[in-house]
């Protein structure tokens, strides 16, 4: 058991969890859950972590769809950082706890400041990582809101 799924069942949330093969040499890991899980790609989100340009240790959370591309500026409006980047991906993993393709927003070692990409709230339920590739949960994103006080904003394009 992931410590995102520990999260969720210690503060007694609603989820289901999905399993499926995941591809190690996949490059699109959100793309390919939704085509092995056969779910909407809108419905499916990935977990990115950026970091401010200047201050890399002040990282935050994004959930956008995989259907979109993260917009940074958007991202750096929302967090109120003036200019972002991607987090290294050893940084982003370390600060986790979790690898590529399987970044939850959920139990992480750091909890970071999260922000999901407004088009969420337009669904019942949203699927994301559940902290290991080839796992994820279903979930209704207001419980992603309310247990990460995490922040609706327009963040893909």
């Amino acid at each position: 058991m992931t410590p995102a799924v520990q999260q969720l069942k210690k503060a007694k949330q609603e989820f289901q969890l999905l399993e499926y093969k995941s591809d190690p040499q996949q490059g699109n890991f959100g793309q390919d859950s939704a085509d092995k899980l056969g779910l909407d790609p809108q419905w499916v989100f990935k977990t990115l972590v950026a970091c401010d340009e200047h201050d890399p240790k002040k990282m935050v959370v994004a959930v956008v769809p995989v259907t979109g591309q993260l917009d940074l500026k958007a991202l750096a409006k929302a967090a109120k950082i003036k200019k972002m980047r991607m987090a290294d991906v050893p940084v982003a993993e370390r600060t986790t706890g979790y690898v590529k393709g399987g970044i939850s927003p959920f139990g992480q070692k750091k909890r970071l400041p999260t922000f999901i990409d407004c088009s969420a709230e337009q669904l019942d339920e949203i699927v994301v990582s559940a902290g290991k590739r080839g796992l994820s949960l279903q979930l209704s994103a207001n419980v992603l809101q309310n247990l990460l006080g995490a922040q609706f904003a327009i963040l893909s394009h």
